[in-house]
């Protein structure tokens, strides 16, 4: 290594408070997502040389970084732009939505610059207002935002300054800043975003307690291979403090787990829908059951809340029950009684776009899973019904369909093909259910007439399938932005075409 290079490397070593010397640190920034925008906002606070590179984002945020007197260049980043070169940065800040091919990130590899994300600077930053509040880390390939709120709400009913911050959408940069300061950060984190977590030194995280909730492929295009993507889910175990909380039904967590280096004392703490062993959380009897964090766990359980008070608070569907299990073992590994757990689920409600019950017209139930964007989440919603009008499809993200497919062909009554990645899904269903109802709706077809006209054909169809007893389930299995702006619109279009339908 060149003395330059030794030189910058020694002070970003140096660099893990947010009272520490960032004074004139040249930092480009890629991207002007939220978390782009708050790592910008944040460096230019501390001081720093801050660049923004970025080929789109909201017009506001570009003029905030003027006014902020922050240079920016808004150009397309698939060639390295002059400004970057010139800059010649000591550290890049990368937003999630950079592949790791991506051409800048070449050459920040070619020019030995080191890369972190967003978590990492907030990390090192963590003691802006006093003393850090403790990390709960979140991730998996499903479940993620819904364990997320669970583990805040039982936080804060045990009278906690928590804040759930992450890729839920309140970047964890903006959460650090909050002048009152936290008690405990729950914290969902993508597989873009812990690709770039280091696995020791400086920027390392060391959580309170840790979580992976299930693993299945996904984002196979950005990662590159399903090894690439479990490897990066694998480091939210790295350093535990406290609990390992992993699926006893999902053999990947169990091993990222056993494989974790952790500090000394951590316990690996598994939930599941049967008989919890020791150090476990489970069902008996209909019992929500801890027998994890209690002296004589090899003896007896603690009781959290029963099946039927889930049932009738909207939490029935099994893997609901799931992120509830999950949510109570990081909850109790910070002491939450069992008698909050209980009072919080009772108040607790699911975020809109999950598995929400849109209406019910003609004895046909209408249901939004729109943030079931991939093939694991869209089984979970599937399992859940009997007999199904299914509306699918938008962008795969490199991930199989078929199995999904041959697997619930059975609760089938008719499907409605939605979105450009339609071939795959058109051959599984000839392949698997060829005397299958089976619309296709081409978006060259109502692109003239907006996103609303996509799903307003596609609820005229599935009406049209659906017989009384019938559940239609938009359970899309992949990624919206192929025709919605978000997942979000995705969901409203569906309810709103829901509703005209049925004159409500």
């Amino acid at each position: 290594m060149d003395d330059v290079n030794l030189l910058r490397n020694n002070r970003l070593d140096e660099l893990t408070s947010w009272h520490a010397d960032w004074n004139g640190l040249r930092v480009a920034v890629l991207g002007l997502g939220m978390t782009g925008f708050a790592a910008a906002d944040t460096l230019a606070e501390l001081g720093a040389d801050v660049l923004v590179l970025a080929s789109t984002g909201p017009d506001e945020r570009f003029d905030l970084l003027t006014i902020l007197g922050v240079p920016f260049v808004q150009a397309d980043l698939r060639e390295v732009p002059a400004q970057l070169v010139a800059q010649m940065p000591e550290v890049i800040i990368v937003s999630p939505g950079f592949p790791p091919d991506h051409p800048l990130l070449t050459w920040a590899a070619e020019n030995q610059v080191p890369v972190w994300g967003d978590i990492e600077l907030a990390w090192r930053l963590r003691d802006k207002v006093g003393v850090p509040a403790e990390w709960m880390l979140v991730t998996g390939t499903n479940g993620k935002t819904t364990t997320v709120q669970l583990t805040a709400t039982m936080l804060a009913a045990h009278g906690s300054r928590v804040a759930p911050c992450g890729n839920i959408g309140v970047p964890v940069l903006d959460a650090i800043r909050d002048p009152a300061g936290w008690d405990v950060l729950v914290v969902e984190l993508s597989s873009y975003q812990l690709h770039h977590l280091p696995q020791s030194g400086p920027g390392a995280l060391a959580p309170w307690a840790s979580l992976c909730l299930n693993v299945a492929d996904d984002h196979l295009d950005w990662h590159g291979s399903a090894a690439a993507y479990r490897a990066a889910k694998a480091k939210v175990y790295l350093n535990t403090a406290v609990a390992c909380v992993y699926n006893t039904a999902d053999a990947a967590t169990r091993e990222m787990v056993q494989e974790a280096d952790v500090q000394e004392g951590a316990r690996a703490i598994g939930f599941g829908l049967g008989v919890p062993g020791p150090s476990e959380l489970g069902i008996v009897d209909g019992i929500v059951c801890d027998r994890a964090f209690l002296p004589d766990r090899f003896e007896r359980a603690l009781e959290l809340t029963t099946v039927p008070h889930l049932v009738s608070a909207g939490l029935g569907a099994a893997h609901v029950i799931m992120d509830v299990l999950a949510a109570s073992a990081l909850a109790r590994s910070y002491g939450v009684l069992p008698a909050t757990i209980h009072t919080a689920l009772e108040t607790f409600h699911l975020d809109a776009h999950r598995i929400e019950t849109v209406a019910i017209g003609d004895g046909v139930e209408w249901v939004d899973d729109s943030k079931a964007t991939n093939p694991h989440a869209a089984d979970a919603s599937l399992a859940a019904y009997e007999s199904v009008v299914w509306l699918v499809g938008g962008l795969l993200k490199g991930v199989d369909i078929d199995q999904l497919v041959h697997k619930h062909v059975g609760r089938l009554r008719g499907a409605i093909i939605i979105g450009v990645d339609r071939l795959a899904l058109r051959q599984a269903f000839a392949r698997h259910a060829p005397d299958l109802t089976v619309f296709e709706i081409d978006p060259d077809d109502t692109v003239s007439n907006g996103n609303d006209q996509v799903m307003t054909v596609a609820v005229r169809l599935a009406a049209g399938i659906a017989r009384a007893g019938d559940t239609v389930l938009l359970a899309p299995a992949a990624a919206s932005m192929d025709q919605f702006e978000s997942y979000v619109e995705r969901g409203r279009l569906f309810n709103q075409a829901v509703h005209d339908l049925l004159g409500r």
